[in-house]
């Protein structure tokens, strides 16, 4: 049995102890990478990635490519983001198997895919910050995570406004936590609310339907907003971009390497 130490040489070994702990990490969350506006972007998820296209933002499956590909982005001067999908399961991700059927709801409208009951941050909380250290892991600087607005579509389950507010918080905690920039894809309804949470948006055709415009709190904060178009013409959508702030581009559905910028 240790017999107890006088009192002034323990308040010594205190005081020792004290000022020898660890360091924190100095990698802090706040050092994470905050796009500006008007950023020009290549988002590429399907065929062979072209890493020349002269950008400083590319977007790029998360699951698909390795560390060495981030690597080589960053030599050439680039920002990386991890594209993930976060509100739907794919069954032809390598952790399909860990999601159980209670958690999987109707399909997407994308082969293979069903949305996820987004209430059971039980399940899918441990399943997301799992892919959030992927991402981490390989080097990227930030992260889209994708289907965050299944409350508006027919998923099976009841989802809520309210419901599809704390998930998204929840995605952009778990990237934060991992000094990842997170970005808001579409949602436009909920972009008052969530501005706070997140560093930048993504948004498919909001010149096709009129929603640009919603997005201009993000422009207005200092956050970039990467924008697509697939059914207009660059031409017919690009002034109008251009005037809002938007880093937009014309794509085709497959999302190759083929893009023309504004």
């Amino acid at each position: 049995m240790r017999r107890p130490l006088p009192l002034l040489a323990g308040l010594l070994l205190l005081a020792t102890a004290c000022t020898t702990a660890p360091e924190p990490d100095p990698k802090q969350a706040d050092d994470r990478w905050r796009p500006k506006p008007g950023l020009a972007w290549q988002w590429q998820l399907s065929g062979r990635l072209d890493p020349t296209v002269d950008v400083p933002v590319y977007d790029i499956d998360g699951f698909d490519h390795p560390a060495s590909t981030v690597k080589d982005l960053h030599a050439r001067g680039r920002k990386v983001i991890c594209y993930l999908s976060t509100g739907a399961w794919e069954e032809f991700r390598p952790d399909a198997g860990r999601f159980p059927k209670s958690v999987l709801g109707t399909g997407n409208g994308w082969e293979g895919e069903r949305w996820l009951d987004i209430r059971r941050t039980d399940v899918l909380e441990p399943l997301m910050a799992k892919r959030l250290d992927m991402c981490r892991d390989k080097g990227f600087d930030a992260v889209e995570p994708d289907n965050m607005d299944g409350y508006r579509n027919r998923t099976g389950f009841p989802l809520t406004a309210a419901d599809q507010l704390r998930y998204n918080r929840l995605i952009a905690r778990l990237a934060h936590d991992r000094g990842l920039a997170v970005g808001l894809k579409n949602d436009l309804d909920q972009i008052p609310r969530l501005l706070p949470d997140f560093d930048f948006a993504v948004n498919e055709q909001c010149a096709e339907y009129d929603e640009c415009g919603r997005l201009a709190p993000f422009v207005a904060a200092g956050k970039a907003v990467f924008h697509v178009e697939y059914e207009l013409e660059a031409r017919e959508f690009c002034p109008q971009t251009r005037k809002l702030g938007l880093s937009s581009m014309q794509k085709r559905y497959e999302l190759g390497v083929w893009r023309r910028a504004c």
